[in-house]
């Protein structure tokens, strides 16, 4: 029992600093005007997005604030309780002799009750826990904000570009248009290819259209993280990721579940304290002034006043608080657990994914861009008919846009990646 009092002590002397450490300090100190500014002077990059995220993000300053009301729970939890002030007065108003207040009996009293075995520190130091899991709790709200950001960001930089290769097929799909044309005013081709060629050209305007509206959409989407309605950005750019070492699965995990996790065992076990202090009974002690009013007379008055535990001893409470302990511990394994499974997968899908792109650049991509090439060529010379044009155009644009799902794919596995080691990109450095 002191063994376990002791450390709890300790725990509480180092709960304040690991609650103003972490990673929502930033949130606390900065003020929140709303909406956060990026200029349209440069492209975005993931570092200011999560940056303004860091810095701006509504979810993780509203749990920044929750640090500084469980801080301003703790300095209540550590105060004692207020003395009682009294006045009594007794024997007066009466009937015969007691009539008036010839009789009567003033007495003024002070009373304080005493928490006996250490319960005012403990609750102090239950409390102090629960801000480090408030901390704790604002950590993962931030990793996970900025995993969503920089998701947000890459699918704007996919939608950018899909909407980029779409404006340079439609150009392509009228370059084809006017070679159809000229065929066909030469009678080298029959008339219903210039309908299918114009009609080509313009599903290819409709699509690029609809691309340029969903890149729109995403840049709404990705700035709404930061609080800021009317983006100006317009331009992103996304480096191609460089993993390394985190492909190896057995790399430490740094990642806030853990210390949620952790922090909520020690809050759990801290509450156990507290119930088990709550058994010990109180005193109460009061001392104060009577005047006998009858004769001039006064004297001093003390007393003391025990509960005693003959019906409640808590000890249901406390052994409600060692379940959720025993909860606790349960918990904390199996977030380690899941992590490192989540880890495993990461990586796996971080290698495909790399694959997957050497494979479409290397092989897939040239194979598409000989064969489009050949067949113009040929539909201009005579040689090939429109519809082996047509496949081979289809065929080149599913590979060029294969390529940028799977750039798309990589970075964005290899953020789920970087979040769960907690690589330089979601450090905060």
């Amino acid at each position: 029992m002191k063994q376990f009092l002791w450390a709890t002590l300790l725990l509480a002397l180092s709960l304040p600093a690991q609650a103003q450490a972490g990673p929502c300090e930033n949130n606390i100190q900065n003020d929140y005007g709303g909406a956060s500014y990026i200029g349209a002077d440069a492209p975005l990059t993931i570092d200011a997005v999560l940056r303004k995220i860091r810095r701006a993000s509504p979810e993780t300053r509203a749990a920044s604030l929750e640090i500084l009301a469980r801080a301003a729970d703790a300095e209540q939890a550590g105060r004692p309780l207020n003395p009682v002030l009294s006045i009594e007065l007794e024997e007066f108003a009466g009937s015969g002799a007691l009539s008036g207040f010839n009789e009567a009996e003033t007495t003024i009293g002070l009373e304080q009750t005493l928490r006996l075995g250490g319960k005012r520190q403990r609750a102090e130091v239950a409390a102090r826990a629960l801000i480090a899991l408030a901390s704790a709790e604002c950590a993962v709200i931030l990793r996970e904000t900025e995993l969503q950001g920089a998701i947000l960001f890459y699918d704007y930089v996919y939608a950018l570009n899909d909407a980029a290769l779409l404006d340079t097929a439609a150009k392509t799909a009228e370059q084809l248009a006017d070679t159809v044309r000229k065929r066909v005013a030469a009678g080298a081709a029959p008339p219903p290819e210039q309908i299918r060629a114009e009609s080509a050209a313009a599903a290819s305007q409709a699509s690029a259209s609809f691309a340029r509206g969903l890149a729109e959409k995403r840049r709404y989407e990705l700035a709404s993280l930061w609080g800021e309605p009317s983006p100006s950005f317009n331009l992103a750019e996304a480096e191609d990721p460089a993993v390394g070492v985190m492909l190896i699965t057995e790399i430490p995990l740094v990642h806030p579940e853990l210390d949620r996790a952790e922090a909520s065992e020690n809050a759990l076990r801290a509450a156990i304290d507290v119930e088990r202090t709550a058994a010990i009974p109180d005193i109460t002690v009061s001392a104060g002034f009577r005047r006998f009013e009858s004769t001039g007379d006064s004297a001093i008055v003390a007393g003391v006043s025990v509960p005693l535990p003959i019906f409640d001893r808590n000890r249901g409470a406390t052994r409600a608080a060692e379940i959720r302990a025993r909860a606790g511990q349960i918990n904390q394994v199996a977030v380690e657990a899941r992590l490192r499974a989540r880890q495993r997968s990461a990586v796996a899908a971080v290698t495909n994914a790399r694959q997957r792109l050497v494979i479409l650049e290397g092989t897939v991509l040239p194979s598409a861009v000989a064969a489009y090439d050949a067949s113009i060529q040929g539909y201009s010379a005579g040689k090939f008919d429109l519809t082996t044009t047509f496949d081979a155009r289809n065929a080149l644009l599913e590979a060029q846009r294969s390529v940028l799902v799977a750039e798309h794919t990589l970075r964005v596995e290899t953020a789920r990646l970087q979040s769960l080691v907690g690589a330089a990109l979601f450090s905060g450095e």
